[in-house]
């Protein structure tokens, strides 16, 4: 079987929790016996991973801009019209902006799998345009895709028996974690102790960073407040960030990987899901594969794992929030354990290719 897939910025070391899906589960897909799978990435973002390579995996690096509203439309033409030329019998197109030419490639005669990872016209970033031009391609999407992977099953759930009658509920994955011996990485901020709240993830509104801030701020603590991610073409809200953050014990690392985001993971006393708006983040089930405590907005994609009804604070409600963390450290508990075993990649990559070999 010959795979395309385009709809991902890229992987390896590429932010976004769409490239840590592909980066976990087309590795494991390529592992089978005759599939060879082409992964189209987007150049800008092709930087500390081109000497990494993976058996049965081909990387095309296409030009793309990182203009918001413009980069994933401009990749995704280009991706269409490579994928026209090769003798393939997938294409696999991650979310419903990049979806935009599938009756292109429909007419064409390839077969297409669509994943679904979140309604992106929820994001606040894009404005009634933009949204109105996701919605039209959700649309085109859902109806000449043959096969819809679902990451939320409440996401799914909204559609008619039409749609849900191609489509499945595969979640996200998570590996085992790393846990850490060292604490050189948090040392380096000054970190002396375990005395930090963390939060991970890209910068931009959806994730509601700013209603984290302005719940750390109003509390009274030793505790630092530690927000590791980076931004791309949210560089106002970034700013924005900056500014609420002056002058308080709150850290912005950038993008990390590796042993800096094992040490803080493996060290947090506490992790902090603020978004408003999210398909399945995989950052939460990294936070609980390291036992950490988790307060988490009350929000669908959050639901999808089992949290205690205690976790969830209102969404968008940052003096909640607030009293969450506060009760937190001044009641510390016990660290948790969770069931991930709904969670194995392997399982999704075999229920991945399933989908596959259905169309």
């Amino acid at each position: 079987m010959k795979i395309c897939v385009f709809g991902t910025r890229g992987f390896p070391l590429i932010q976004g929790g769409v490239e840590k899906h592909c980066e976990h589960l087309y590795p494991r897909i390529a592992q089978h016996c005759d599939t060879e799978v082409i992964v189209y990435r987007r150049k800008p973002y092709v930087v500390n991973s081109k000497d990494k390579s993976y058996p049965g995996i081909c990387f095309i690096d296409l030009p793309s801009t990182k203009i918001k509203g413009f980069e994933a439309l401009f990749h995704s033409l280009l991706s269409s019209l490579n994928a026209l030329k090769q003798h393939t019998d997938i294409v696999h197109i991650h979310n419903i902006g990049p979806a935009l030419f599938t009756p292109l490639l429909r007419l064409f005669g390839k077969k297409i799998v669509l994943t679904y990872h979140s309604a992106n016209y929820e994001h606040k970033k894009w404005n009634a345009i933009e949204q109105a031009f996701l919605r039209i391609s959700e649309k085109l999407a859902l109806k000449y895709a043959h096969a819809v992977i679902f990451v939320n099953h409440f996401q799914m759930n909204k559609f008619n028996d039409q749609i849900l009658q191609k489509s499945c509920y595969i979640p996200n994955g998570i590996e085992k974690p790393v846990f850490s011996h060292s604490s050189e990485y948090m040392e380096k901020w000054g970190i002396k102790n375990t005395k930090y709240i963390l939060a991970v993830g890209r910068i931009t509104p959806e994730k509601g960073f700013d209603i984290l801030i302005k719940a750390f701020s109003s509390i009274d603590t030793e505790f630092k407040l530690v927000i590791a991610g980076g931004t791309e073409a949210e560089t106002e809200y970034y700013n924005e960030l900056t500014v609420m953050a002056a002058n308080k014990d709150i850290i912005f690392t950038g993008v990390i990987h590796g042993e800096e985001l094992y040490q803080l993971y493996t060290n947090a006393q506490l992790f902090v899901i603020p978004s408003i708006s999210e398909g399945f983040p995989i950052v939460l089930l990294e936070a609980m594969s390291y036992n950490l405590p988790v307060i988490a907005s009350n929000i669908p994609a959050t639901h999808l794992v089992d949290l205690p009804h205690q976790c969830y604070f209102p969404t968008g409600n940052h003096e909640a929030l607030a009293k969450k963390i506060n009760d937190f450290i001044n009641t510390p508990q016990p660290k948790p354990s969770y069931d991930l075993s709904p969670y194995d990649w392997g399982n999704i990559a075999q229920q991945t290719m399933e989908v596959f070999k259905s169309v």
